[in-house]
């Protein structure tokens, strides 16, 4: 393995590559190596995941970043709720507010920062809406699950989770391909994930039966000789060889958030095989061998290509590794101590 965390113990979830790619405007969405493209500007669906990111973590040290990401989330909701998605670096907004993944994901975060009045006005506004595509709806869901904890009553929220499951589907018939889609596509974790947390939430057990048996399926289906071998950028079909590449961190991200709140509800230690494996890919354990993180700007590169690594460290890309190695520490009891790297590359 080409790139340890600094050759021991696994350590807690930088921040500095993600403070490097912030500025007044908000997170630059694109870099090129570790240096933000700024013609690029800034996007809701990089800035809403932050916002998640920094409310994770432990203490105030991002208490700055979590007030600057959420300024940014509620400038952009337009006043009937919705949310346009980019941002130019003059600051200057561009396209229509929507319902696509912008907005399930801003309400993602607003759910995540729900104890700020704030966030939790901008959440009932936005989540009188619907979308009809399924990963927006799946985002959103979260965003509503994490409002349930601050509002158990919310009855947005407890609409918005049950329109979810409608949009988002049940496993298909057929042990071969349960997956409610014909093809993998991109944060397909995500799916199962707002299963599992709509079941916990409306106390539907069914529902947390499906979302179980959808990611423990998804998980084995991108599982290659004991390492992850994760939904390329093309996404995957039921025929579709492996390995395929380019590989996306957000993949490797949203199993091992899936994992933790499957985790959560079971505490089965499957579950915890997965957010570790997770971690493991970007660490290495993946089809070619290669590093993902860059300890020395505590960013992550962009995708795992046939021959490597993607060098560039985008927001996408380093917000999935802040991610996973969050959920290695929230649910890996050692980790708090100090996880051996080699206890993460062999998960198998």
């Amino acid at each position: 393995m080409s790139a340890s965390v600094e050759h021991g113990p696994f350590r807690a979830a930088p921040f500095t590559h993600l403070r490097r790619l912030t500025d007044a405007g908000g997170l630059y969405e694109h870099a090129s190596g570790t240096t933000p493209r700024r013609e690029h500007g800034y996007c809701v669906d990089d800035v809403a995941r932050a916002l998640v990111v920094v409310c994770r973590d432990d203490g105030h040290a991002q208490d700055d970043l979590r007030e600057h990401y959420l300024s940014f989330v509620l400038a952009a909701q337009a006043d009937d709720g919705r949310f346009r998605n980019r941002r130019d670096s003059d600051l200057r907004w561009r396209g229509a507010p929507s319902v696509e993944d912008c907005w399930g994901r801003a309400l993602w975060g607003l759910g995540a920062a729900a104890h700020d009045p704030r966030a939790l006005a901008a959440f009932d506004r936005g989540a009188s809406w619907r979308s009809p595509w399924p990963r927006a709806m799946a985002f959103a869901a979260l965003g509503a699950a994490d409002v349930l904890r601050v509002q158990p009553a919310n009855r947005g929220a407890l609409d918005l989770l049950r329109a979810a499951t409608e949009v988002i589907g049940r496993p298909a018939p057929g042990a071969d391909w349960p997956w409610p889609e014909p093809r993998l596509t991109y944060a397909n974790a995500v799916l199962p994930e707002a299963l599992l947390a709509a079941g916990a939430a409306l106390d539907a057990p069914a529902l947390v039966a499906d979302g179980l048996r959808l990611l423990g399926w998804l998980l084995d289906a991108q599982t290659r000789d004991g390492h992850l071998s994760v939904v390329p950028v093309g996404g995957r079909g039921p025929l579709d060889s492996r390995p395929g590449f380019d590989q996306q961190p957000i993949e490797a991200a949203a199993l091992a958030d899936a994992c933790a709140r499957a985790h959560t509800i079971t505490g089965q230690d499957r579950w915890l095989d997965g957010i570790n494996r997770a971690a493991a890919w970007f660490l290495g354990a993946n089809d070619v061998g290669v590093s993902l993180y860059d300890p020395g700007s505590g960013g992550g590169c962009d995708g795992l290509e046939r021959d490597g690594r993607n060098e560039n460290q985008g927001a996408e890309s380093t917000l999935a590794l802040v991610s996973t190695l969050q959920q290695v520490r929230a649910h890996h009891p050692a980790s708090r101590h100090g996880t051996p790297e080699s206890e993460l590359h062999g998960v198998g």
